[in-house]
Formats: structure tokens, C-alpha cells, sequence
């Protein structure tokens, strides 16, 4: 399987400072915020990333990541000229996809709770059809919803409907076959005009295709998608290191546990670091 990441192509800009800088570059506590979606394709065992970004964005990317191979990995870049929806990803992707799965993750969603890494590897493994999260909000209304029966088969999805069928709002992270390059060529722009992610799993609802997995009470997803957000996430994984020891979405942590790279190739990549936490920390692992 093969992972996407949308970064900043269809990012609302959260204040001027967004006109010189993206987002996705700009530090959650004490790392990129890309580094959050990055870690959860990493914890699914995904080692092959493309980052799809603006044109003034994308250079920054490719500076920060590079080409992936100090963490075992593979990243390759593309430009989105215009946010024209995140469906239009598996488009921009077709080459890089290739015949593989793949997973689409949006560049400011933070995911944390216990059992994650083990529904990231089932979503993983199964190569047929897609699947979508669920995630309990008090107010559905801005979210897609989407509505499911007992036994977890999905009845409908909706994208910011007024009268939501359920409380549970739909992650920017979807897992899709292969199929998913060829429904996307076939949709045609909404209202708006973008291929919407919702028309995208309405096909796969269409033929009985759409799992849905619901994260529980104690599962944390944070949309970074204005000023208080971003401070709320910070905050969240601030508390979270201090009170445990442990970072949130230390990406060479992930890669060191994963096997992809070794105790040197760690211990190299916190030795340049040495004069920050982060890398005190990445020192203290082994």
C-alpha cells in the first residue's frame, strides 16, 4: 500500500503569516505539523509517501523531508495547481499509485489513542473496496457524516448535510483498492466545483464497498483548521509528552520501531538534533 498526503492545497490560511509560510510547515508544540499525518502512515506501515502541495509550498516540503531514505522510505512530490478537492489527489497520484492500495491522509489531522496502530494495519490489509473513520462530535453539521447500521455496514454519507443521521463525522484519512484512481477520473466537479471525497465514497457505497471502523470515547482527532485548533493541539501534545515521557508522532521513533532503519541510524539522525528536546529524546532511545 501506497500513502498520499494533501498539504496545502485546499488549507483555509489561518492568518497573514500563512501567505509566506504553509501550515503544514508550522510547528503542533514541537514539530512540523506534517509530521502528524506522516506518522500515521507510518504506524499503517506504509513506506512510500507522495505529498501533493501548492506550488509555493511544495519546495518546503521537499526540504524538510527530502527523498525519505534517512527514516527507510520513499517520498515523492507533485504540485496541486488549485484546491480542486481532495478526490483529485488519486488523479494527480495515478503514476505513483500505480497498481498498489492507497490511504489519503489531509496534512492537518492529528489522530492519538491506544489501538490505533492496529486499525491502521487492518484498514491496511484489506485490498478491497474502502474504508472511512467515524468520530463522535457533539455538531456533525460541518463534517461529512456518515451513517451506519449494528453491524457496521455503512448506509449513507453526507457531506455537511443540515440535518445530520448521525453524530459521526468522517477523518481526512480514507484506505481505498486500487479502483479508486479510475473513480476518481469519472467524477465531475460539484457545485462548487471540486471533485468532492464524499461523491468519491458514494461509489464505493453504491456496490456495498464502504466499511466504516468508529474510533472510541478515548481517541483524539484534532482538525488544525483555525487559530484555536491549532493552539487546542499544541496544548494536547504538550500535556500528553510531559505527563508520560513519551512523543506524539516522532516520526524516527516510528521508523526505529518499524525496522526501517537501525540503532546507528538513529542514534546519527539525534546526534544532529543534540541541541534540542526532540533530540535528546530520539538519543535516549537506545
Amino acid at each position: 500500500m501506497k500513502g498520499i498526503i494533501l498539504a496545502g492545497g485546499s488549507a483555509t490560511r489561518l492568518f497573514p503569516l500563512s501567505k509566506s509560510i504553509s501550515k503544514q510547515i508550522m510547528p503542533v508544540y514541537d514539530k512540523p505539523m506534517i509530521y502528524y499525518p506522516l506518522s500515521a502512515l507510518m504506524l499503517a506501515g506504509i513506506q512510500e509517501v507522495l505529498v501533493i502541495s501548492t506550488p509555493r509550498d511544495l519546495p518546503m516540503f521537499q526540504q524538510l523531508l527530502g527523498t525519505g531514505d534517512h527514516l527507510g522510505m520513499k517520498f515523492d512530490y507533485i504540485i496541486q495547481e488549485k484546491p480542486n478537492g481532495l478526490a483529485q489527489a488519486f488523479v494527480l497520484g495515478d503514476k505513483f499509485i500505480g497498481n498498489d492500495s492507497v490511504c489519503l491522509i489531509l496534512g492537518d489531522n492529528i489522530f492519538y489513542g491506544q489501538g490505533f496502530s492496529g486499525m491502521l494495519r487492518e484498514a491496511q490489509a484489506n485490498k478491497t473496496g474502502a474504508c472511512v473513520f467515524g468520530y463522535y462530535v457533539k455538531d456533525p453539521r460541518a463534517y461529512g457524516v456518515v451513517d451506519f447500521d449494528t453491524s457496521g455496514k455503512v448506509l449513507s454519507i453526507e457531506e455537511k448535510p443540515a440535518h445530520p443521521k448521525s453524530n459521526y463525522a468522517v477523518p481526512g484519512l480514507y484506505f481505498y483498492d486500487n479502483s479508486v484512481v479510475e473513480r476518481a477520473k469519472r467524477l465531475k466537479p460539484s457545485a462548487r466545483g471540486e471533485y468532492e471525497i464524499t461523491d468519491l465514497n458514494r461509489t464505493y457505497l453504491d456496490e456495498e464497498k464502504l466499511n466504516v471502523k468508529l474510533f472510541g470515547r478515548g481517541f483524539a482527532w484534532l482538525d488544525t483548521g483555525n487559530c484555536d485548533s491549532l493552539l487546542e493541539a499544541g496544548n494536547f501534545v504538550a500535556t500528553i509528552q510531559k505527563r508520560q515521557g513519551f512523543y506524539v508522532s516522532c516520526i524516527e521513533e516510528i521508523a526505529w520501531r518499524n525496522g526501517w532503519i537501525n540503532n546507528a541510524q538513529l542514534q546519527e539522525l539525534g546526534k544532529e538534533l543534540d541541541k534540542t528536546e526532540y533530540g535528546h529524546y530520539l538519543l535516549s532511545l537506545n
